[in-house]
């Protein structure tokens, strides 16, 4: 009898076991779920408007750092977001927020900004803050950034962290997207985020 009921109960265990398993949401981008790092953010947005994580609360965020002079990372990332949005179902991008963050404050103003992010997609927002809230918000989400002057160059070029962190409705971290990561797998990766958030 005992045997029995001991048997029955590492059954059960195994079957439970296996069931949270199943719930857990598989990405094709780095979970970091859990991560001490990426909790606060305080910049404003090509609008002119101050925002913190808590201005998007109910959204996933897509962080991105970079700058508009950039000659192909940058550009590069924004249109693979822009062209995910379009192979997610109608409604779904609504509850994303892509945030691209200049680690280039000298040249890149509120209304250079304002003209290249939403060129992209009309939703993405740039943001932008003096050199030491910059370097406050990339050091926040351990992202490096210097200036980088090519032999013969008569401009700048700036060398930055080239992948996207994800953060959930309540602004936690939870996936970070390496660069080339494909339009097909940022969808993916968005919608499976969404559904597991909305458990």
């Amino acid at each position: 009898m005992r045997k029995a009921l001991w048997l029955l109960t590492l059954a059960l265990g195994l079957n439970l076991a296996g069931c949270d398993q199943a719930r857990q949401p598989t990405f094709r981008g780095s979970d970091i779920s859990g991560a001490s790092f990426g909790q606060r953010l305080a910049l404003t947005d090509h609008n002119g408007r101050a925002v913190t994580l808590a201005s998007f609360k109910g959204k996933l965020v897509v962080l991105f750092f970079g700058y508009t002079h950039c000659p192909d990372v940058c550009p590069t990332t924004l249109s693979d977001m822009a062209e995910a949005f379009k192979l997610m179902p109608d409604g779904a991008p609504e509850k994303v927020q892509v945030l691209f963050v200049s680690v280039d404050p000298e040249r890149d103003t509120p209304e250079i900004l304002k003209a290249y992010v939403p060129y992209f997609h009309p939703s993405f927002l740039g943001l932008l803050g003096a050199p030491e809230q910059v370097a406050q918000v990339a050091k926040e989400f351990r992202v490096v950034y210097r200036k980088h002057m090519e032999p013969g160059a008569t401009d700048y070029l700036v060398d930055h962290s080239a992948g996207s962190y994800v953060l959930d409705g309540r602004g936690r971290p939870r996936l970070y997207l390496p660069y080339g990561h494909t339009p097909r797998d940022i969808a993916h990766d968005l919608l499976t985020l969404l559904k597991a958030d909305s458990l």
